[in-house]
């Protein structure tokens, strides 16, 4: 059976209540697409009235983190409980800005993401190398370590319904964009992974994102590809363009 895509859109720490309605209210006509799964990943105090202006459509609201503790003394952090209480279907777990300016690590991500699969939350795994580490020659070593620890403890019939999304980070924000070969070989490559770490029926079912300036011109010949199940967008979630990107096959 062939993966549904799945495009979301990370708004980052972008958007005011007002203004999440008002881009909800902006982007619905546009992003109506049966064909594709649509997520929108919006900052925590965005959540409650963007869902509100999503009622009824094909958009799904997303988190853009959580923590791994049920509840308690964790000033700031937002359980998974409070999350599934709101709605939330989806999850961002260990976006490489997390990692770089909130010291997350490969630890933390995996007990994230037990901790969402425990409350029936999706998470989004990202992974992703520095310009450095590619230009080593390091990419495909580094992302198997990453994935590997974030798998760690999960179950067969849990890795199959999460999403991994490969960023290169020296394609975040940038404009750069990893070539087409470049974003289907790491790709495929994540899906060997799993493979190895599961089998091959689950490494048919999980679907992998490709992230890091997506744009509407780059979106059909990336989606084309046989390992890459969608896109993890930035900036371009923010913009009347993100219709197009969701509708990359018209």
């Amino acid at each position: 059976m062939a993966r549904k895509k799945i495009i979301a859109g990370n708004w980052k720490m972008n958007m005011t209540p007002t203004e999440a309605v008002a881009l909800v209210e902006e982007l619905k006509p546009l992003v109506v697409n049966n064909n594709v799964d649509v997520v929108f990943c919006v900052p925590a105090i965005d959540i409650i009235p963007a869902m509100k202006a999503a009622e009824g459509t094909n958009i799904n609201i997303g988190a853009e983190n959580m923590y791994f503790e049920e509840k308690g003394a964790f000033t700031g952090e937002i359980s998974s409980n409070m999350l599934v209480d709101a709605g939330v279907k989806y999850v961002i777990i260990g976006h490489s800005e997390r990692r770089e300016y909130f010291a997350e690590t490969d630890e933390t991500v995996n007990k994230k993401v037990l901790k969402a699969f425990e409350h029936g939350l999706t998470p989004i795994i990202c992974c992703g190398e520095s310009l450095t580490q590619r230009e080593q020659g390091i990419t495909i070593d580094w992302i198997r370590q990453q994935i590997k620890i974030a798998f760690l403890n999960v179950t067969a019939d849990q890795a199959k319904t999460a999403v991994i999304a490969y960023e290169p980070i020296w394609a975040i924000g940038t404009g750069k964009v990893a070539t087409t070969e470049q974003a289907q070989e790491v790709c495929a490559a994540i899906r060997v992974c799993i493979a190895e770490i599961y089998d091959a029926a689950t490494a048919e079912a999980i679907r992998i994102q490709y992230g890091g300036s997506v744009s509407a011109s780059s979106a059909p010949e990336l989606f084309a590809q046989p390992d890459i199940d969608g896109g993890l967008v930035g900036g371009a979630s923010l913009k009347p363009d993100f219709g197009k990107i969701v509708n990359y096959e018209g």
